[in-house]
């Protein structure tokens, strides 16, 4: 990353595009956590990494943008809504999932996006790193993930894995627990013989 003169030339198209697919993405994402609607969240979600995706694209990191659509809007989102059908959660609108501190949630996002917003600026005032095509390739990104971030790469997939198995667990019926016991409260009457008593 090099340090450049501030200029005040118009912006360029990638930057125009960057923009763009960074508005989609944090409208999608306000949709997620504000939408009544547990199915219409998970698609909402698809719209939010898709954009994510794009701005990979844009900043010509094309092995992560794939990934990106791969592994999050491919495999994630479709966990997520196996494990709604599987669960049989309610798929229409839904009070419960307002939780009630909509204020508080707000405040707390804002100032969040706030302080992050005036870190980046303030760090990466002047900075420029040029886009140069290639840089985000396979070679060099596979190494850094399976060599220095091998470890939570796989706690992730693990996690993943129990979120599945949890879920089919949830949804299964015939382990929920024994039936009572013949002649008890809540047990089945013995049969009659053909003859009756």
């Amino acid at each position: 990353m090099t340090e450049a003169a501030p200029s005040f030339l118009p912006p360029t198209t990638q930057e125009v595009v960057f923009l763009l697919l960074g508005a989609v993405a944090v409208g999608s994402a306000l949709l997620v956590v504000t939408t009544r609607q547990l199915v219409h969240a998970a698609l909402w979600l698809v719209v939010c990494f898709g954009a994510l995706a794009g701005v990979y694209l844009v900043l010509t990191a094309e092995f992560v943008a794939w990934v990106q659509v791969l592994i999050y809007v491919g495999a994630v989102v479709v966990l997520l809504l196996f494990g709604i059908m599987l669960t049989r959660a309610p798929i229409g609108r839904s009070a419960d999932l307002d939780s009630g501190n909509r204020v508080v949630a707000a405040v707390v996002a804002l100032a969040t996006a706030a302080i992050l917003v005036t870190v980046v600026i303030d760090g990466f005032r002047t900075a420029y790193a040029p886009l140069k095509p290639g840089e985000g390739a396979a070679g060099e990104l596979g190494a850094s993930v399976f060599r220095t971030w091998v470890l939570p790469f796989e706690a992730l997939s693990v996690l993943l894995l129990a979120a599945l198995i949890g879920a089919i667990v949830l949804s299964r019926t015939d382990i929920r627990g024994a039936p009572p016991p013949v002649g008890e409260p809540g047990g089945s009457a013995p049969a009659e013989g053909p003859g009756g008593p």
